[in-house]
């Protein structure tokens, strides 16, 4: 009986297996985030740190501080409202446009013969093999006004003067497209490459047009590599960095630049958290709305099953 008692609580193998994930996520993800939430409630502090602590000793007490100066600046403020709005468009657009260029891409490798599957997948997946950072200034030297783009075009004889695409919301989306596609790309591809063909198969049996038969097969068993894809393109997207910054211009508003300047220009750390822990929470409604979407698809398919 002892015996039996300790093996209860002992972990199951289950358990080990999934462990690491939970410590991870705890570690590096819900840890982080805590620290900037508390950081969020405090108040400007010209020192080392930049801000005040939360909790306060007295002789035999201890008070907590809960400082709002930056939640209240921030729906205050149009300028970040605008920030929030632009920052929301920006992603809307950018997974609109990797859905609509994505969608035929990852369909044709998954229709392809093995041979040609592993070359185009190897296409998609030789960006990553580079530095971000070189791929964004490669875009530079080709949108600039003396760049590739402007070059080839007036050497043909398309326009008369430079395009004015360096440094404009247009550069930009170009590169967040480029940038996040294949994001979109892979898991739409895991899904395709899946689907139970003999379905369409029955379909074309029964007299069903190649179009009819991708609208009403096709595109709802894909909707989970659809909404995945687009949701891992969309929320990276909302706090983009790096490409708003070298392409962009001095009015292009996204949230990764003003979380930039409020932590190392301004010195503002409270400020700055405050805006990252509104962003962080603006991107679990999709989240929740996703993992929704997973759960009623799950539950669809038992009843199918049954």
């Amino acid at each position: 009986m002892k015996n039996l008692s300790w093996r209860k609580l002992l972990p199951t193998s289950r358990t080990l297996v999934v462990a690491p994930t939970f410590l991870w996520m705890i570690l590096f993800l819900l840890v982080p985030f805590l620290l900037v939430l508390k950081i969020s409630f405090a108040d400007l502090n010209f020192g080392v740190p930049p801000y005040t602590p939360l909790a306060q000793f007295a002789e035999e007490s201890i008070s907590f501080v809960l400082n709002l100066r930056g939640y209240i600046l921030l729906f205050s403020d149009n300028l970040y409202l605008a920030t929030y709005i632009s920052s929301l468009k920006m992603a809307a657009v950018t997974t609109l446009f990797c859905v609509l260029i994505g969608y035929p891409v990852a369909y044709y490798i998954a229709r392809s013969s093995p041979a040609v599957r592993n070359l185009l997948l190897l296409a998609v997946i030789l960006p990553f093999w580079t530095s971000m950072l070189l791929r964004v200034y490669a875009w530079v030297g080709i949108l600039r006004g003396d760049g590739l783009l402007n070059q080839a075009l007036l050497w043909v004889g398309i326009i008369d003067a430079p395009l004015e695409i360096y440094r404009t919301d247009l550069a930009v989306y170009i590169g967040l497209i480029y940038a996040y596609l294949p994001f979109f790309i892979l898991p739409l591809y895991a899904n395709l490459v899946k689907l139970d063909m003999r379905m369409l198969e029955a379909a074309y049996d029964l007299g069903a047009r190649p179009w009819s038969a991708f609208w009403h097969i096709t595109l709802p068993m894909s909707m989970s590599g659809v909404i995945a894809g687009a949701m891992l393109v969309f929320i990276p997207t909302v706090g983009e960095y790096v490409i708003p910054e070298m392409l962009g211009g001095a009015d292009t508003l996204m949230m990764g630049r003003v979380m930039w300047t409020e932590f190392f220009n301004n010195a503002d750390w409270p400020m700055a958290a405050a805006v990252t822990c509104v962003m962080v929470l603006l991107l679990i409604i999709p989240l929740i709305l996703f993992q929704y979407s997973q759960m009623r698809q799950m539950e669809a398919q038992r009843g199918g099953r049954s």
